[in-house]
């Protein structure tokens, strides 16, 4: 999901930004060590609460993808190799924040045989290893739609797999490079077969954003086909174009917040295990208390 910003003089009112404060800047940046976040790359909005709150949403696998989606403010180009030494540097970064809940997500490396799946098992294993109880969601590309990587990182047991659909089915062309919304709906379907299969306890997770041209109907069709899939968490946010970039999608209109309340209500009464829907949230947004939610739904 976009987590880019726009230029404030253009946003309605109920779009504000807590700024981050110098020190707490310095203090989480020093603890990252050089990690990419997703919080700087795509340039979030929520930057200030959750950095204020000393938690992250780490990016690996570098920081160039090999993906140009007209949303996304992460730079499009060719990746350097893939850093051996990052999956313990991002362990040593969730120790150090002292991380009960780490959220990784990552590139798309579409020049990589495996899309990256081993990677991702060494990135999941080592934040495991820090400790007992500390869990890990990650927000995943396509693996342009191979059952084997998906079922690589499932069997690895990520507590959420997440990886979004960004926009309606009719808007996937326009929207995301090299996407299909048939291939997002196979990973997503996969993870949860693959997971219940084989007894893994994983939670499903997917992402839309609004604003580009969708209308409520086909935002409520989304909703069911992903439920459908066995999609148990779903985030919906404002899309914000990334500022000074003319090559990014212009933003249709700015959806209000009773809008997201009413999507955020028809999620949870069709069935939907957690749901989190507002003008500013993102993919990662307080993604713990989300999963937490969600299993004490399904127990319940």
């Amino acid at each position: 999901m976009s987590d880019s910003s726009a230029p404030t003089k253009n946003r309605p009112g109920w779009i504000r930004v807590r700024r981050l404060d110098l020190a707490t800047e310095e203090q989480v940046g020093t603890t990252l060590g050089g990690l990419a976040t997703v919080c700087q790359s795509a340039n979030c909005p929520n930057i200030g609460d959750c950095w204020g709150r000393g938690t992250a949403t780490f990016m690996v696998m570098g920081d160039k993808c090999t993906r140009a989606c007209r949303f996304c403010n992460v730079d499009f180009g060719k990746p350097e190799p893939l850093n051996p030494h990052e999956p313990a540097q991002l362990a040593q970064s969730v120790r150090e924040l002292g991380l009960n809940f780490a959220v990784v997500t990552c590139v798309d490396r579409d020049d990589l045989a495996d899309s990256g799946s081993q990677h991702w098992v060494d990135c999941i294993d080592a934040v495991h290893a820090v400790g007992k109880g500390v869990k890990i969601e990650v927000l995943t590309g396509d693996f342009k739609g191979s059952e084997a990587d998906i079922a690589r990182v499932v069997r690895s047991a990520p507590e959420v797999f997440a990886h979004n659909v960004e926009t309606i089915p009719r808007l996937q062309g326009r929207v995301r490079h090299k996407a299909r919304w048939e291939t997002s709906l196979r990973v997503l379907k996969l993870a949860r077969k693959i997971a219940a299969d084989e007894g893994i306890p994983l939670v499903t997770k997917s992402g839309i954003m609004l604003g580009l041209g969708e209308s409520f109907f086909e935002v409520q069709e989304a909703m069911h086909l992903l439920l459908d899939e066995g999609v148990e968490i779903l985030t919906i946010g404002q899309y914000l174009k990334p500022f000074d970039r003319p090559d990014k999608l212009a933003v249709e209109r700015f959806v209000e917040p009773q809008e997201f309340e009413r999507l955020q209500e028809y999620g949870l009464s069709i069935g939907f295990a957690g749901i989190a829907s507002g003008p500013l949230v993102r993919s990662s947004y307080r993604a713990e208390t989300l999963y937490e939610q969600a299993m004490a739904r399904k127990a319940g």
